[in-house]
């Protein structure tokens, strides 16, 4: 069944994207015999959720985050490492040898910390796959709301205000409805483009309109 749901193996844009990254996988393990990856801003519920569609022999996953709403349980080789995936300073360049990231870079703040958190993922491995929802699709996805992200701050921070909005509960006051107004600014092509200037962007669409930008660097020392 087609779905659009961000936990469901069903979703057919995750799925391609998965697809993708497993051929980048694969091609790590074929060259050196493994294939280390960081998951930057990384949950485990996301790779249990595709786990029949990975080949995970000599694959080893680090999940870079500053909260984890969960454990590993041991069945995949995931660690779980508490920190920001905008300063990492204790990994080496290329420490490893892809960087994965599915709808963080939207969340990371401002334009610093955007920049900073594709400094560090084009550092951090040869290779990378960032994934980011496109500015221009007209339902933001996080408050499935449809043109909520074109709108001035003034009237988003009424919205949520007023009501509850996708992922984020009404707000009670103006405090929290900032927080949700100010949880993901979404990124552009070119602004994807100027972040991973080394990368190929490549676009998924929906009925047409683009839905959300990969940044993609293929490259196997």
């Amino acid at each position: 069944m087609f779905s659009l749901s961000p936990a469901s193996s069903s979703n057919v844009f995750r799925k391609r994207r998965v697809q993708r990254l497993k051929a980048m996988v694969a091609d790590h393990v074929a060259a050196k015999g493994r294939c280390r990856i960081v998951d930057l801003g990384g949950t485990p519920e996301f790779w249990h959720v595709w786990r029949d569609e990975m080949n995970f022999d000599g694959v080893t996953i680090t999940c870079i985050n500053l909260g984890f709403t969960a454990e590993t349980d041991g069945s995949l080789p995931i660690e779980l490492v508490y920190g920001s995936a905008c300063d990492l300073p204790e990994h080496a360049d290329n420490s490893f040898d892809v960087a994965f990231s599915n709808s963080v870079i939207e969340h990371v703040g401002n334009w610093a910390n955007k920049s900073a958190f594709a400094r560090e993922a084009r550092r951090l491995a040869p290779s990378h796959m960032i994934q980011t929802p496109s500015f221009w699709f007209p339902i933001e996805p996080h408050a499935r709301f449809p043109l909520l992200h074109w709108l001035p701050d003034p009237l988003v921070y009424r919205i949520h205000l007023a009501m509850r909005t996708g992922f984020y509960p009404r707000a009670a006051n103006l405090d929290e409805a900032m927080v949700s107004l100010e949880d993901a600014r979404l990124l552009d092509g070119r602004q994807m483009r100027y972040l991973f200037p080394d990368s190929e962007l490549v676009t998924e669409r929906f009925i047409g309109l683009p839905k959300s930008l990969m940044a993609v660097r293929h490259a196997v020392s």
